[in-house]
Formats: structure tokens, C-alpha cells, sequence
């Protein structure tokens, strides 16, 4: 029998420390004709027999994006390596007649699924259109894989807190969205109009705000409860929908759409194993999901250039105690306004706030880091051209479209 509480507390251990793992998508596209469908054989053709000096892996999403997992690292080498990985994949496209999508947000072909497993089958019935399929096939994202550190729970709390200023800082796929209208992020609209229960934040900061000083890592509280996220992690794992079970023969039995984790014994006819747990956990997408690590999930693609911005002051926000502190106040004034970050990015007179004083707190700290002048200029000059003026990259997308 699975215990659910335990588990939870599991995935809040096992890295102290303070490297960064990066995983990156790109949609991928013609070079002729963005709008036309690339067979992922093309892909992976140019791709074939790549060796990639950081030694990222590559592997490919439902609708046949490419992505990047490169291994953990202090910053400063984790962001140059994989760069160069980036640079050794667009080089290889490139001589195909192919290139890497610069959103998140794919504006120009009708989702497609390419690959077929019984995973991803599961996937697509119980997410459900049209937005399962959109999510699946045509968004790409920047993941930030983060160690834990000496205080877990701060650097947990931070990531929510900064959560939506950082959406509106990268938002970098505009829409229209079905039924959602024009959204900077309209990839953030797809993960929003999706099961809530797999989706929403795992613990809602703007509930219940803590004093500023409880954001500048000078502790967290410790005993289960509202707010101790190892216990809205079991809550979150136990009301989450089933996607699907595994047969005692080794078989997937996909599960129709309402059945949840806590009823596991009603619909497989048997009592969840801790192995049950741990792949529904992989089922489920929050914003932020431990993992013995921290994933931040909220970010759009920026594409094959800008990424590494988002890397480092995402990094610098959450790691940083100075930093946090810094940017604490002005993204409380924000704090759990997801689908607002994703619908208005910077044009809001609060998101641009919150995301000036981070940009400016991230950029003062990242040098004690090992971050190189060439990626601090990066940000300054990433925030000059976008965030000052109160401007997401999605901005720019959109001039070009019309």
C-alpha cells in the first residue's frame, strides 16, 4: 500500500545543494514555410548520429518538438554547455531545411499528434480537445530543474512567488487560444483550461501571504498542515485524476475522466503500490512539481538565443537569498495571479513593476554566482529591451505577423 504522505515527503529531499538543470523545447519548422508539417523521421534524421559536447539528451514531444534535457550543473557552466548543445542542433536542422521555433506557442500548423505510445494515448483521452491535443503537439517550454538547498520549503514558496512576474517577463506565445481570445502566453491559457486537478498550482501563496520576512530565507515553517508543502503535495497527489492503471499482466488500462488517485483501489480492483504513486505523479503538471528537485514549469520558449535570461534570473530569484528579498515585496502584489500574468504579461502596470525590481535584484547578485559579463549582459540587455518598457516578447511575435 502506497503511503501517500511519505512519498510526498521524499519528493522534498535529495538535493541540497544549489546546481541547475535546464530542459528545453523548440517547435520545429521549415525553413521555406513555417506552416508546414515537419515528419518527425526529418527530425530525427538530421539529428541522427549528433554528439553533443554537454552532453544533453535529446528526445522529441507528442507533436514532434524538440527537446533538450541537459545534466545539472552550477549555472554558469550548466547554461554555457547546453548552449552550445543548442548551437550543435540548430547547425545540424539547418543544413535539412529545418530550424527551431522561437515561441511557445505553435501559430502556424493544426496540432499533430507524431508519436504513439500507450502513454501518450492516455494522455490525449483524458486530457480531451481541443486543448489536450494543443498542449501535447504545439506548445514548447523552458523548464528550470532547480536543487532544493539547505531549506527546501523557502525555495519551494519562492518559486510560486515569483511565479506570475516571470510568466509576464517570458510571455512568448500569443494567441488567439480557442475560446480564450489574445493572450501573450497562450500557452499558458492551454495548461489553464486543462484538468485543474493536474495543472493548478500546488499551493496557492496568494491565499494566505506570510509576513515579507518569511519570503527571505530565513526559514519556513515545519509542521504538516495548510502550507506545508509536503502536505499539499499528498493532498494534491491524492485528488488528482487517475490517467490511467497498470494491469497486474503488465498492461495500461486508461481510465475514463473522473476517478481519482484516493479512489485507486475502487478502480484497479487493488490497493496502489508505491510504483502506482510514483508514475501518477509523473501524470501530473503543476506550475511547480517536486521531484527530489524542483521543476519550474511556467515558462514559455524563448527560442534558440534568449533562453539562458530566463534561466539565470529565475535562478538568481529562487537560490538567492539577497535576491529573493529584493524582489519579495513587489511580487507579493502579484502573487497567484497566473492567468493575469498570461493573459496581459508586462502591459500590466504591476506585472512590469514586479518584474523591474527582479530583473534589477537577479542582475545585482548573479556575479557572486560564477554568471559571466556575457550572460549578465544578457539579462540588462534583456531588460532593457523588454521589461523596462513594460513589453513581453510576445510583443514582438506579433508585429511580425502582421
Amino acid at each position: 500500500m502506497a503511503d501517500v504522505l511519505a512519498y510526498a515527503e521524499g519528493c522534498f529531499t535529495g538535493s541540497p545543494g544549489d546546481q541547475v538543470g535546464v530542459e528545453l523545447e523548440f517547435l520545429v519548422h521549415d525553413v521555406s514555410d513555417p506552416a508546414l508539417t515537419v515528419p518527425i523521421a526529418r527530425t530525427t534524421g538530421a539529428l541522427a548520429g549528433l554528439t553533443l559536447p554537454g552532453k544533453s539528451v535529446i528526445t522529441f514531444e507528442p507533436g514532434g518538438q524538440v527537446e533538450l534535457s541537459a545534466p545539472p550543473g552550477a549555472l554558469p557552466s550548466a547554461v554555457a554547455a547546453l548552449q552550445e548543445d543548442v548551437d550543435q542542433v540548430r547547425s545540424a536542422l539547418a543544413a535539412a531545411g529545418l530550424t527551431l521555433g522561437r515561441s511557445g506557442l505553435d501559430g502556424h500548423r493544426r496540432p499533430l499528434r507524431q508519436l504513439h505510445t500507450p502513454r501518450y494515448d492516455a494522455m490525449a483521452a483524458c486530457l480531451g480537445e481541443p486543448y489536450g491535443a494543443l498542449m501535447m503537439c504545439s506548445t514548447a517550454s523552458i523548464q528550470v530543474n532547480l536543487d532544493f538547498g539547505a531549506d527546501p520549503f523557502t525555495r519551494w514558496r519562492r518559486s510560486h512567488l515569483f511565479g506570475p512576474a516571470l510568466v509576464a517577463a517570458f510571455a512568448n506565445s500569443p494567441g488567439p487560444v480557442p475560446w480564450f481570445g489574445s493572450w501573450l502566453s497562450g500557452r499558458q491559457a492551454v495548461w489553464l483550461a486543462l484538468d485543474p486537478s493536474r495543472t493548478a498550482p500546488v499551493a496557492d501563496v496568494a491565499q494566505a501571504p506570510k509576513p515579507l520576512a518569511a519570503w527571505n530565507g530565513s526559514g519556513s515553517p515545519s509542521t504538516p498542515g495548510r502550507g506545508h508543502p509536503p502536505a499539499d503535495w499528498a493532498a494534491y497527489l491524492q485528488t488528482a485524476r487517475l490517467m490511467g492503471v497498470k494491469d497486474p499482466d503488465g498492461s495500461y488500462r486508461q481510465t475514463a475522466r473522473g476517478p481519482r488517485f484516493r479512489d485507486f483501489r475502487l478502480t484497479a480492483g487493488r490497493p496502489p503500490t508505491h510504483d502506482d504513486l510514483a508514475y501518477h505523479a509523473t501524470t501530473l503538471f503543476p506550475p511547480v512539481r517536486p521531484r527530489g528537485f524542483m521543476e519550474i514549469r511556467y515558462l514559455d520558449a524563448l527560442g534558440p538565443v534568449a533562453w539562458p535570461v530566463a534561466v539565470a534570473v529565475s535562478y538568481a530569484l529562487i537560490v538567492d537569498d539577497e535576491a529573493a528579498a529584493a524582489a519579495a515585496r513587489d511580487a507579493l502584489a502579484v502573487a497567484g495571479q497566473w492567468s493575469e500574468a498570461a493573459r496581459c504579461g508586462l502591459a500590466a502596470p504591476a506585472f512590469r513593476q514586479a518584474a523591474v525590481t527582479a530583473f534589477r535584484a537577479a542582475a545585482a547578485v548573479l556575479p557572486r554566482w560564477g554568471a559571466p559579463p556575457s550572460l549578465i549582459d544578457q539579462v540588462t540587455d534583456y531588460a532593457v529591451r523588454f521589461v523596462e518598457p513594460g513589453r513581453s516578447p510576445a510583443a514582438d511575435l506579433l508585429l511580425e505577423t502582421r
